[in-house]
C-alpha cells in the first residue's frame, strides 16, 4: 500500500478527515487540528498521525528523514528501548496532556427522563391516558339546568350530597396509576443499563497490557498507555495502541479487522515495523514504541470518522424500547472500550449501531438467528395473546354500548337531547374504558420485563461463580445446551504443569534424576536449551505465601520445563542474563501448524546453535541423533525412533503425560543457513532428552461431568494432545467409562473419515461419527470448528443440538463464534479467544460451565413460572370483565383495580418468580429442546384448573354474593354511585387468590411441595408480603379512586379462606396425572412456537413489525442519505490521501452489503416481545429497522 501523496495533501487530509474537535475531547491538549507540539516532545500528534497512516518501505523513508531512525524517534519521545519510560506521574500526565489518552469516549446513557418517555409510548398505556384524560374532563362538566328528566334514569340513582364532585377520581387514579407502571418500567430499564455499564467496565479493566517502566516489565490497564511506552506484543495479543516495532521474533498480524486483507502481514523491523491499534498478533512476539493511542490511533480515526454521524442519528433515534441491553451492551462495548477488547470491532462499527461480530455472525451462518430459544417462543406467544385480547376487548366495548343504546332509546324510548350528550358521552367513556381494561390485563407486557429481570439478575449472579456474561441470551440458550466441547488442558486440568518423568542419556527416569547422574555437558545443554528457548516473559517466582507451590508466570508448559531445570538444582536466570532476548539471531515461535518452537544464537566462534522443543512424535522425527550416558551424540535410525515411541513415549502417554522433546543442532556460519527455509534449519536435530510432564485433573471436574451426563449434556474433549494422553485424561474424567461404546479419533483420522474423494467435508459422513465421538485428539482449529459445525448442523436426532464450546487460543476463535454459547477462558485465554466468546470463565474452570447450565436452565424455568402465575390471572380477569360487563353492563373490576392487578401481576410477580436461585435439582432432568412448547402440559393443567377454582368463586361471589354475606348488590348501580362492599370483596377475593397461586406458580413440575425453599429466596417473601399489605391499605382506606368500600374482619377472614384454598386446590390439581387429560394435548401445543427456522420467523417478523415499518420508513431513508454521504466523505477523504486507505471504501461497501443482509434475518430481540403493546423495539444489530424493498 504505497502512498505518494505530497505532504501538503498529507496535512490538509489529517485536518479535513477529522471531524472537528473530537481530537481536542480525547485528547485533552492541543488545538483540535494538533497542530502544536505541546509538552516540549520533539514531535507532534499531527506528525506522529501522519507517519502512522504510511506503511512498509514508505514509513521506514519518513522515519529515516524525520527522525534518523527509530531510536532518533524513540529520543524525541523522551523514551528509551530498553528501559522504556521512567514512570513519573507528572512525565504520564504531561503525555497525556499532549498525545492523548488511550480511551475512546463511550456514547452517553439514557437519562432516565428519556426511559421515561420511552416507557410512555407503550400503546396501551397511551390508549389508557387518552380515556382518563377525557374521563377527567366529561366529570367536571355539568349540564346545564337540573337533570332534565328526559335523560331517563341514566344518571340517576344513589347519588349522595357532593357524591357527584368525586367523578373525577377515577380519571386521576387511572393516570396516577399508569404513572407507577412507567416509573417502574423507567427504573428498571435505568437499572439494566447501569448493570451493563458496570459489567462493561469491569470487562475493560480487566483488560491489561505489559508494558517496560524503568526496566520492569509490568502490566497495566489498557487505559494507563501512553505514547512513548515500551510495549511487549506476543502471540494472541490484541493491539491497543499503534505503535512501531524496535524489535520482533517471526512477527505476523491479522489486520483483517482494518484492512479487510484476510492474509497474515509479517512485521520486521527493517521491512515494515508499523503496527496497527484493533489488530491481532497471530504469531510471534516483540517489542514496539507505542505512537498513537486512543483518538488518534488508526481505529479511533476511523472510529471517530463513523461517530460523526452518529450525532445526526441520536436526534432521531428510535423511540422504543431498547432491546433487552444486547444492543446497549453492544454498543457500549464497541463504545467505551479503553481501546481494548472490542477495538477490533470499532473500525467496522456501521451507521446502525448493532455490531459487526453480530452482524458477522449472522452473515455467516443463517441458522444462527435462531439464537435464544426463549426469545422466539416468547415473541409468538405474546403475539398470540395479544391478538386474543384485542379480540376480547374490542367484543367488550361493542356489546356494553349496543346494550345500553338498545335498552335507554329502544326499550325506555327515550330521544336524544342535546343537554343529555355529555351524560351519554360519559356512560360511552366508562365503557371504552372498561374495555381497554380488559385490554390491559389480557396482554402480558409483564413477560418483557421478566425475561430482563431473570437475565440481569442471573448475570449478577453468575459473575459470583465465575462466568462473565458478555452476549445475554448465551446465559439462557447454556440451559439448553446438549454437547459441550472442552479443552483438556487448563480448563479440565489444572494448567499447573510439573516434569514427572524423563528420558535422557539412554535411561528413563521414572522420578526426577540427581544432576549427578546426568553428564554434565548433556546437563549444560539441557539447561540452556529450556533457558534460551523458551519465551523470556515465562519464569518461576517464590510463593505468595510460605510454604505454597511457587507461582508459575506465562505459558504453563514452559513453566513447567524450568522447574525441570530447578528441581535439577541448576538455575536459568544466569543463561537469561548472558544471552539477553535481543541476542537472540532468530525465533520460530510455537504456532499450532508447527507444533514445536527453535531459537538460534550466534556462538562465541561466529557459528550457530538452534535449540528445538516440541510434542515428542513430530521432533522425534526431526531427530537423526541422540546424546548417549556420556553426553556424546550418536545416529538415531528410524527403527531407534520406533523403538523409542513403543518403549518411553506411549507407556508415559497412557499414564496421561504429555510428552516433549527437546533438541538442538549446531550450524556453521559460512555460508549462512537461509534462516527462511525452516524446513532446511529444523532438521537433523541431536536429541538431549524427552520429558513427561503431568497436568493433573482439577479435583472437582470429575464431579461436574457426572452432573453434566446426569443433566442429558455429552461433553467432548477436544485436544491438541496425543491420542493416548488425551483418552487417560478423558477416563480420569469421567469422559469416557470402560465398557461403553465411544469413539476417540485422532485429527486425521477424523478428517480422513469426514471427506470424499474429493476432499470436501460431507455432513452425512459426520453423522455417522459425532454421535459416539468422545475425544478429538491431535486436532487442529479447522478440526475444532467442522465438529462444532457437524454437530449443530446435523439432522439425525430430532431435536438441533445446542453446542457450547471452551477454547483459549487465538485459532479457537472461529469455533466459540460457531458454537451457541463460546466460553472464553478468563486466565489462559487470548484476547482474540474472549472477543469471540459469549462468556468468559473467570477461573477458567470446567465446574463453572455446569453452573452457567443450571442459571440458564433457571432462566427458562423462572420465565415458565411467570408465564403460568401470569396467564391464569389473565384468563380469569379477562373471562371476569367480559362477562360481568356483558351481563351486568360493568366491570366487577374496575379500571384501577385492574391496573393493580396488572401492577402485581407484571412487575412485583416477575420480580418475585425471576429471581428464585437456582437448585441442583435442575440438573436432574434433560434439556428442553427447541421445540418443546414453552407452556407443558402440566403448566397448561396448572392454568385452566386454577382458572376454574377462580371463575367459580368470583361468578358465585358476583351473583349470589350479596345474599351469602347479607350486603347490598353491587350490580347495575349508576354512574358515579359509591363503592360497593359488594364487588370490594370480589376485587379482595381475587386479589388474596392471586397471592396465594403465585406461591403455587413456584413449582412447574406438577412437585407437591411448593413451599420447597421458599426462605431461600428473601426477594420473594417480601413481595408477597409487601403486596399483602398495600392490598389491605387499598381496600380499608382506598375509598373512592380504587372503588374499595372498607371491609369488615369476618369478610376479611372469608377472602382469606378462599385465597388459602388456592394451596389446597393446588394439591387437587397436582393429583390428576397429566395424561389423563387429552384435551391438553392440543392446548399444550397449541402454543408451540416451536419451528422458528425458515420462513415461519420472517412472517411473524411481518406480523409483528407492519406497525413499525411504517414508523420507520422515514427513518430508513434518512439512514440511507447518511450513509451515502458518509460513504462519500470517506472516499473524499481517501483520494486525498491516495491509497494509505483503500481498506475503508472497501470496508464500507461490505459493510453496507452486510446491513442488506442482516437487515432481513435478525433476531427478534427480547422486548420486541411487547409488540402486542406495540413497545416498536429494534432488534439487535438491526437498531435503525427493517430493511425496505
Amino acid at each position: 500500500m504505497s502512498t505518494t501523496a505530497t505532504m501538503g495533501e498529507m496535512a490538509n487530509s489529517a485536518v479535513e478527515f477529522y471531524p472537528k474537535g473530537t481530537r481536542g475531547g480525547g485528547g485533552g491538549g492541543g488545538r483540535p487540528d494538533g497542530s502544536h507540539a505541546g509538552g516540549d516532545f520533539g514531535v507532534t500528534v499531527k506528525e506522529l498521525r501522519e507517519l502512522m497512516e504510511l506503511r512498509g518501505a514508505d514509513a521506514l523513508q519518513k522515519i529515516q528523514d524525520s527522525y534518523g531512525d527509530t531510536e532518533g524517534l524513540c529520543q524525541r519521545l523522551q523514551s528509551n528501548t530498553t528501559d522504556g519510560l521512567s514512570g513519573e506521574p507528572a512525565d504520564l500526565e504531561r503525555r497525556c496532556q499532549t498525545f492523548g489518552q488511550n480511551f475512546i469516549p463511550p456514547k452517553k446513557p439514557k437519562t432516565f427522563l428519556e426511559l421515561v418517555w420511552e416507557a410512555l409510548q407503550d400503546v396501551t398505556l397511551i390508549i389508557l391516558e387518552a380515556a382518563a384524560i377525557i374521563s377527567l374532563g366529561l366529570s367536571f362538566y355539568q349540564p346545564p339546568g337540573k337533570e332534565s328528566e328526559a335523560c331517563g334514569n341514566v344518571s340517576g340513582g344513589g347519588e349522595d350530597e357532593g357524591e357527584g364532585d368525586t367523578g373525577w377520581i377515577e380519571g386521576a387514579a387511572i393516570l396516577l396509576s399508569v404513572v407507577c407502571v412507567v416509573l417502574v418500567t423507567a427504573f428498571n430499564d435505568w437499572s439494566k443499563e447501569k448493570q451493563f455499564r458496570g459489567l462493561q467496565s469491569r470487562i475493560e479493566q480487566e483488560q491489561k497490557f505489559t508494558v517496560v517502566r524503568k526496566g520492569n516489565v509490568i502490566q497495566i490497564p489498557v487505559a494507563d498507555m501512553v505514547v512513548g511506552d515500551m510495549a511487549q506484543v506476543k502471540y494472541g495479543d490484541l493491539l491497543p495502541a499503534d505503535g512501531i516495532l524496535i524489535q520482533g521474533n517471526d512477527l505476523k498480524i491479522d489486520e483483517s479487522s482494518l484492512t479487510g486483507e484476510s492474509d497474515h502481514v509479517r512485521k520486521s523491523v527493517d521491512k515494515d515495523p508499523m503496527l496497527l491499534s484493533g489488530t491481532h498478533v497471530m504469531e510471534g512476539s516483540g517489542r514496539m514504541l507505542v505512537t498513537a493511542v486512543g483518538v488518534n490511533s488508526q481505529t479511533g480515526i476511523i472510529f471517530t470518522l463513523l461517530g460523526a454521524g452518529e450525532m445526526e442519528e441520536d436526534g432521531k433515534e428510535k423511540k422504543g424500547k431498547q432491546p433487552d441491553g444486547a444492543v446497549e451492551n453492544n454498543q457500549n462495548k464497541a463504545k467505551k472500550q479503553d481501546g481494548g477488547v472490542a477495538m477490533e470491532m470499532q473500525p467496522l462499527k456501521s451507521a446502525e449501531g448493532g455490531e459487526v461480530e453480530d452482524r458477522e455472525k449472522k452473515k455467516t451462518n443463517v441458522p444462527k438467528k435462531e439464537k435464544s430459544v426463549l426469545q422466539g417462543k416468547l415473541t409468538k406467544l405474546a403475539v398470540q395473546i395479544g391478538k386474543a385480547g384485542l379480540v376480547m376487548s374490542a367484543i367488550t366495548v361493542i356489546i356494553l354500548v349496543l346494550y345500553f343504546v338498545i335498552n335507554t332509546f329502544v326499550v325506555e324510548g327515550h330521544a336524544w337531547l342535546t343537554e343529555c350528550t355529555p351524560v351519554y358521552i360519559q356512560y360511552f367513556v366508562k365503557f371504552f374504558i372498561i374495555g381497554v381494561t380488559v385490554l390491559v390485563v389480557a396482554v402480558p407486557e409483564g413477560l418483557p420485563l421478566a425475561v430482563t429481570i431473570s437475565l440481569a439478575y442471573s448475570v449478577k449472579k453468575m459473575m459470583k461463580d465465575n462466568n462473565l456474561v458478555r452476549h445475554l441470551d448465551a446465559c439462557e440458550t447454556m440451559g439448553n445446551a446438549t454437547a459441550i466441547c472442552s479443552d483438556k488442558t487448563g480448563t479440565l486440568t489444572t494448567n499447573r504443569m510439573t516434569v514427572v518423568q524423563t528420558y535422557i542419556g539412554d535411561l528413563q527416569h521414572r522420578v526426577i534424576p540427581d544432576p549427578g547422574q546426568i553428564s554434565p555437558r548433556t546437563l549444560d545443554l539441557l539447561v540452556n536449551a529450556i533457558a534460551i528457548n523458551s519465551a523470556y516473559t515465562s519464569k518461576i517466582l517464590p510463593p505468595d505465601v510460605e510454604g505454597g507451590l511457587a507461582k508459575q508466570v506465562g505459558n504453563k508448559t514452559e513453566c513447567g520445563l524450568l522447574g525441570f531445570v530447578l528441581d535439577l538444582q541448576q538455575d536459568y536466570a544466569p543463561v537469561r542474563e548472558q544471552i539477553p532476548e535481543e541476542r537472540l539471531y532468530k525465533v520460530y515461535t510455537f504456532n499450532s501448524v508447527r507444533k514445536s518452537m527453535s531459537t538460534v544464537i550466534k556462538l562465541p566462534d561466529g557459528s550457530f546453535r538452534l535449540y528445538s522443543k516440541g510434542a515428542s512424535e513430530i521432533m522425534l522425527k526431526k531427530c537423526s541423533y541422540i546424546l548417549d550416558a556420556s553426553g556424546e551424540s550418536r545416529s538415531f535410525r528410524p527403527r531407534d525412533r520406533d523403538e523409542m515411541v513403543k518403549q518411553v513415549i506411549e507407556p508415559m502417554a497412557c499414564e496421561g503425560l504429555r510428552t516433549i522433546c527437546i533438541a538442538y543442532r549446531d550450524l556453521p556460519s559460512n555460508p549462512e543457513p537461509d534462516w527462511d527455509n525452516e524446513a532446511e534449519i529444523v532438521t537433523e536435530l541431536t536429541c538431549i532428552t524427552v520429558v513427561g510432564i503431568e497436568d493433573p485433573v482439577r479435583p472437582e471436574v470429575p464431579e461436574a461431568i457426572r452432573k453434566c451426563q446426569r443433566a442429558g449434556i455429552t461433553v467432548r474433549m477436544v485436544t491438541g494432545d496425543n491420542i493416548n494422553t488425551a483418552r487417560a485424561i478423558a477416563a480420569k474424567c469421567g469422559i469416557i467409562h470402560p465398557g461403553d461404546d465411544f469413539i476417540c479419533l485422532e485429527g486425521k483420522d477424523f478428517n480422513r473419515r469426514i471427506r470424499n474423494e474429493k476432499g470436501e467435508i460431507e455432513q452425512e459422513r459426520i453423522d455417522k461419527i459425532w454421535p459416539k465421538l468422545r475425544v478429538l485428539a491431535r486436532s487442529s482449529p479447522t478440526d475444532k470448528h467442522t465438529l462444532v459445525k457437524g454437530i449443530i448442523d446435523s439432522s439425525i436426532v430430532e431435536q438441533r443440538q445446542v453446542v457450547a464450546v471452551t477454547g483459549d487460543g487465538t485459532n479457537d476463535g472461529p469455533a466459540l463464534k460457531k458454537a451457541d454459547v463460546g466460553f472464553a477462558m478468563g486466565i489462559a485465554g487470548t484476547d482474540v479467544a474472549k472477543e469471540a466468546s459469549d462468556i468468559i470463565l473467570t477461573d477458567d474452570n470446567f465446574s463453572s460451565i455446569v453452573k452457567a447450565v443450571m442459571w440458564g436452565r433457571n432462566v427458562y424455568d423462572s420465565i415458565s413460572k411467570f408465564l403460568q402465575f401470569q396467564l391464569t390471572v389473565n384468563v380469569v380477569a379477562v373471562i371476569v370483565a367480559f362477562t360481568g360487563a356483558c351481563i351486568t353492563q360493568d366491570s366487577p373490576l374496575k379500571a384501577v383495580q385492574m391496573l393493580w392487578v396488572n401492577l402485581i401481576m407484571d412487575t412485583f410477580a416477575s420480580l418475585a418468580l425471576a429471581t428464585e436461585p437456582p437448585t441442583e435439582a435442575l440438573l436432574l432432568r434433560k434439556p428442553y429442546g427447541r421445540n418443546n412448547p414453552l407452556i407443558s402440559l402440566t403448566m397448561m393443567k396448572n392454568i385452566l384448573g386454577h382458572g376454574v377454582y377462580q371463575l367459580v368463586i368470583i361468578f358465585t361471589l358476583l351473583f349470589i354474593g350479596e345474599r351469602m354475606f347479607n350486603i347490598d348488590s353491587g350490580r347495575n348501580a349508576p354512574l358515579h354511585s359509591p363503592p360497593s362492599e359488594h364487588y370490594t370483596i370480589i376485587f379482595n377475593t381475587f386479589v388474596l387468590m392471586q397471592l396465594f397461586n403465585e406461591i403455587n406458580a413456584r413449582k412447574i413440575h406438577g412437585e407437591r411441595n411448593v413451599f420447597d425453599g421458599i426462605f431461600g429466596n428473601p426477594i420473594f417473601c417480601s413481595i408477597v408480603l409487601g403486596t399483602f399489605a398495600v392490598q389491605i391499605v387499598i381496600v380499608q382506606w382506598g375509598g373512592k379512586p380504587f372503588s374499595c368500600a372498607p371491609l369488615n374482619v369476618e369478610q376479611w377472614l372469608w377472602c382469606l379462606f378462599v385465597g388459602v384454598g388456592e394451596l389446597l386446590w393446588g394439591q387437587v390439581i397436582a393429583t390428576v396425572p397429566t395424561e389423563r387429560l387429552p384435551c391438553l394435548k392440543e392446548a399444550g401445543l397449541g402454543l408451540e412456537p416451536g419451528e422458528e427456522e425458515g420462513e415461519e420467523l420472517a412472517e411473524d417478523e411481518e406480523e409483528i413489525d407492519c406497525a413499525e415499518r411504517e414508523l420507520r420508513r422515514g427513518q430508513i431513508l434518512w439512514f440511507r442519505g447518511l450513509n451515502r454521504i458518509q460513504t462519500q466523505m470517506e472516499v473524499v477523504s481517501t483520494f486525498k490521501r491516495s491509497g494509505s486507505f483503500q481498506g475503508a471504501v472497501r470496508r464500507r461497501s461490505s459493510v453496507l452489503s452486510q446491513l442488506h443482509d442482516v437487515n432481513t434475518i435478525s433476531t427478534p430481540s427480547h422486548v420486541a416481545l411487547s409488540t402486542a403493546t406495540a413497545n416498536t423495539s429494534p432488534a439487535p444489530g438491526n437498531a435503525s429497522g427493517e430493511s425496505i424493498p
